[in-house]
């Protein structure tokens, strides 16, 4: 058999935007990029250095699977691999860009890493691939429909974001690793900021539109409000009705979390919780604070969402919220109804500072489903409607009772969350002691 140095990994430390960083990269023109003992032994000497030093790993996939010749021995490195990922896990930032085929035992290090990125048309991650499905389930299906960019970005939720070609990925990842702390010994990096702390937002004042069951793009309400408008959104074709991503406030890295109301009036789904639960505790995890704009008009109804587990799902959420001890600002741009209310990082799950605009709804329920079952069997039921969107679809209820902090005009939002970000630089709180939690999975 041919010998080659240093096998089918090159392996090393170099440094990003001048910030230490520890790569490996597959080679799959050696021998397919096949993992070997050797090439496992170097992938996890360099794992261990990063948790070591406290620096971030970056794992540049590239692989046709275990090297079938050396047997168990090939899987056994899997094994240590995925032992390191999960001990570096909430330890030290690990991300996995796949360059190319991964199969079988390759897919599952990317998958306990904190981020997935794909190149479109040219990486794959399947399990087994089309020629194995056609044998065991007779189903046809190509590379590209089974675990192409596409598959993974926009439907199963394995990857994080796709770019157009190697070129775009590895830019895209050097600026990405700047929101990043270096471990979770370190702050969220703070850099210089040219965009002014108390810039005021006046497109915000006219964002929401008019009729309360009408459209618009959280988005706008987010590129608005960050430093330079500069957001980088992660699984942006995933569960469009929640958006996740890191931007910065006064030039401290911030993650962010808002409902969109473009897509499935920004109700909260499976999908939706699951997304914003790894997101919200990958922050909590690594110290950067939290920004949740809300405008949630509750959980998605029906059987799909029912028999798929929503309860369980949505308690992800939920968990991820009241977990975390990071930094937590809210902002209530319209509707929050119901146990959504509760769950968008609410004061009562230990929210440090909670605003809602004028424009914002907060009740139990709309005023259509609250009349229909306080005044069911009235003749005049409808009669009731106004006097409850008086009562109760506005923020003044909330705030009366200290469950919003301050009814803000929303063109002074990104002044209030500079200044109490710093407020809260220092932030201290801990959880009672535990070995660790039992996230409802």
């Amino acid at each position: 058999m041919l010998q080659y140095p240093g096998d089918s990994v090159v392996t090393g430390w170099g440094l990003i935007n001048g910030r230490l960083t520890y790569l490996f990269s597959q080679d799959f023109t050696v021998i397919g990029g096949s993992l070997s003992s050797i090439h496992a032994k170097k992938i996890c000497k360099i794992m261990d250095e990063a948790l070591l030093v406290g620096a971030p790993l970056v794992g540049l996939n590239d692989s046709g699977g275990a090297r079938i010749q050396e047997g168990v021995e090939s899987l056994a490195g899997y094994a240590d691999i995925f032992q390191r990922n999960v001990m570096s896990s909430g330890v030290i930032p690990q991300i996995s860009v796949i360059m190319g085929p991964c199969a079988g035992g390759a897919v599952y290090s990317p998958a306990l890493t904190d981020f997935t990125f794909m190149v479109q048309d040219s990486s794959y991650l399947f399990v087994t691939g089309p020629d194995v499905v056609k044998t065991v389930t007779n189903e046809d299906v190509t590379q590209e429909e089974l675990g192409g960019a596409r598959t993974h970005t926009s439907i199963s939720g394995v990857a994080h974001n796709a770019f157009h070609n190697d070129v775009d990925a590895l830019l895209s990842l050097r600026s990405f690793l700047g929101f990043l702390p270096q471990s979770n010994q370190d702050p969220a990096p703070v850099r210089r900021a040219d965009d002014p702390w108390d810039r005021p937002v006046p497109g915000l004042d006219t964002v929401i539109p008019l009729d309360s069951a009408a459209a618009y793009n959280m988005l706008d309400v987010v590129q608005g409000t960050v430093d330079e408008g500069q957001f980088f959104e992660i699984m942006p074709s995933f569960a469009k009705n929640i958006i996740i991503g890191f931007a910065r406030m006064n030039g401290r890295s911030v993650g962010i979390v808002g409902n969109q109301p473009k897509f499935a009036a920004g109700c909260l789904d499976i999908n939706a919780s699951v997304k914003a639960a790894r997101f919200v505790r990958f922050c909590d995890a690594f110290n950067i604070p939290i920004i949740t704009f809300v405008d949630v008009p509750g959980f998605l109804p029906g059987t799909a969402q029912e028999y798929g587990g929503i309860i369980r799902h949505g308690a992800k959420l939920l968990f991820a919220y009241a977990e975390a001890t990071v930094p937590k600002i809210t902002i209530i741009t319209r509707k929050a109804y119901g146990g959504a209310y509760d769950v968008m990082s609410s004061k009562h799950l230990r929210g440090d500072m909670n605003y809602a605009w004028p424009s914002a709804e907060i009740a139990v329920m709309g005023a259509k489903g609250a009349v229909s079952i306080l005044y069911r069997g009235h003749a005049d039921a409808q009669k009731y409607e106004q006097e409850y969107i008086d009562k109760f679809s506005n923020p003044f209820p909330a705030a009366l009772r200290g469950f919003v902090d301050d009814i803000i005009e929303p063109s002074s939002t990104r002044r209030r969350i500079c200044e109490d970000l710093d407020k809260l630089a220092n932030k201290k709180l801990s959880n009672p002691a535990k070995k660790h939690a039992n996230i409802p999975l």
